[in-house]
């Protein structure tokens, strides 16, 4: 009999499995397409026409021509399967680029791993880096808008009305820190309105529980049984709010000795003194670009410091206010007053990275988990404030040294005005040091010797002087380079940090 009145024998062939089976079976082999699961991946036609939902020519049995006949193919999905079902030749040559359909024969539900798979580190790294940057690119605007708010209204109180009561000014601006948390869960339950209010406030509180857990352990994978993170939390807002008293109180001892043109010079070289604790406690590599970065910004301060006849408007981060004087005032104690600042200036340099390093979680957090805890963290500031730094007042009223009075009239408005300034402000803050970096978020806020000098302008009619021009451009200058080289870092950080992730599931998956 001629081969062309029969079909080729390996066709009529029983199966091996079943030997009395004449029918070809669902598993019979096919010498023009193998399975992925069985150690060859499927080719690209394959993964494409599976991914637009269409049958690739492959799946179709073109390959074979006109001589494959037109067999009733099962739909339980065992045709997928290899002939030698062998579950170690399964795990060693399973493809991950080619799907595992389930025992209905649908395609699974995509995993975590699948997901991260399919896009490269590389796009992944710069995704999330962008978004952290969008995000802290608004929250700067807001922070500047309000520290110019507040160093207005504070020279006003303060140089016009009057009313100069330095630490009773730091304890209403460090204990408006406290509202943080309330207007941050009225923000977030306006957007979650239809939600019953016990899933909200229950989803609330695991998430500010497990962030809490990262941030003690620096890790995002959190243990079920992992114990309560209240204690390390209360311990580490004692600890960094002693730290921000004694740095923003050093600002209100030391204005009234030293010159202002001191004073904001000095007082502003805290971003250095960020950079200088950032490479031994946050372990972050010393770049040249970024150390370029942080003394052009310096010396920017510097010419808009002492390059001005005037002398230079400038608010302290914790709600006290330098310049604005129509008489330059001689210095009491110049020398004391500099060493004061100057020891404030490391303080709160120290201040930003211990916080960066002991309240904020890793940096593979999302941007959203991050800025809620932020803003909780800083509404824990501000109640430790109310509660246990009311203290002093009452001593410093009985030695005389600062007699409690309240503000009166259109002092108290402004006052409010400025204390609520400074909450927007530090709560901006403290995201951007989480989201970016201590050194970002200081040189950052050296743009507002500049933004207020151009307020001046506008609302005085005083143009700016050329030594205000000079300095501000180089303050801006090294913000933005600071800023790219920021941005490069965390892009190549967290393209590593995929690529090791990536790495270990795949050893992992080999080694199962």
């Amino acid at each position: 009999m001629s081969y062309k009145s029969h079909p080729p024998a390996h066709i009529n062939a029983p199966s091996p499995a079943s030997p009395t089976t004449t029918s070809r079976h669902p598993l019979s082999y096919s010498p023009h397409r193998t399975s992925s699961r069985a150690g060859t991946p499927l080719r690209l036609s394959d993964d494409f026409a599976r991914e637009s939902g269409s049958e690739s020519e492959v799946t179709k049995g073109k390959g074979m021509g006109d001589r494959r006949p037109a067999y009733h193919r099962p739909s339980e999905g065992r045709s997928h399967l290899p002939l030698l079902n062998n579950k170690d030749n399964e795990e060693r040559g399973r493809s991950y680029d080619s799907p595992v359909l389930g025992s209905a024969g649908r395609l699974p539900m995509f995993t975590r791993r699948s997901t991260m798979r399919s896009r490269s580190p590389d796009t992944q790294a710069k995704l999330d880096t962008k978004q952290r940057y969008t995000y802290a690119a608004l929250l700067l605007g807001l922070s500047l808008v309000s520290f110019v708010v507040q160093t207005e209204t504070a020279v006003y109180i303060q140089h016009e009305l009057k009313w100069n009561k330095a630490y009773c000014m730091l304890y209403f601006t460090h204990g408006s820190w406290s509202l943080l948390w309330p207007v941050q869960l009225l923000i977030l339950r306006i957007q979650k309105w239809s939600m019953p209010w016990e899933i909200f406030w229950r989803r609330h509180v695991s998430l500010l529980r497990t962030t809490a857990q990262m941030v003690e352990t620096q890790q995002t994978h959190v243990h079920r049984g992992q114990h309560s993170p209240v204690p390390y939390i209360l311990r580490m807002t004692a600890f960094i709010t002693c730290a921000l008293t004694v740095a923003g109180g050093s600002w209100y001892v030391a204005v009234n000795l030293t010159s202002p043109s001191d004073l904001t010079a000095i007082y502003n070289c805290s971003a250095f003194f960020a950079y200088a604790f950032s490479v031994p406690l946050l372990k972050e590599k010393l770049r040249w670009g970024k150390s370029f970065a942080v003394l052009v910004a310096i010396i920017g301060v510097l010419i808009v410091a002492y390059g001005d006849a005037a002398p230079t408007k400038h608010g302290g981060k914790s709600g006290g206010s330098v310049g604005g004087d129509k008489e330059v005032k001689e210095a009491t104690s110049r020398v004391a007053g500099n060493l004061i600042i100057g020891v404030g200036s490391v303080l709160y340099g120290f201040y930003e990275v211990l916080y960066k390093k002991l309240a904020c979680p890793p940096d593979e957090t999302s941007p959203g988990r991050g800025m809620i805890f932020a803003m909780t963290f800083g509404s824990l500031i501000g109640s430790f404030t109310l509660l246990v730094l009311w203290i002093p007042l009452p001593i410093l009223h009985i030695i005389g040294w600062e007699i409690f009075e309240l503000p009166q009239g259109k002092a108290a408005w402004l006052l409010i005005i400025s204390v609520l300034a400074n909450a927007t402000f530090s709560g901006s803050f403290l995201i951007l040091i989480s989201l970016t970096s201590p050194v970002l978020s200081s040189v950052a806020a050296l743009l507002t010797i500049f933004l207020v000098a151009i307020t001046d302008w506008v609302w005085t009619g005083i143009p700016l002087s050329p030594a205000a021009m000079i300095g501000g451009l180089l303050i801006i200058g090294a913000f933005l380079l600071l800023s790219w080289s920021t941005f490069r870092e965390m892009q190549e950080e967290k393209s590593k940090k995929q690529v090791d992730l990536v790495d270990d599931e795949t050893d992992r998956d080999s080694d199962a």
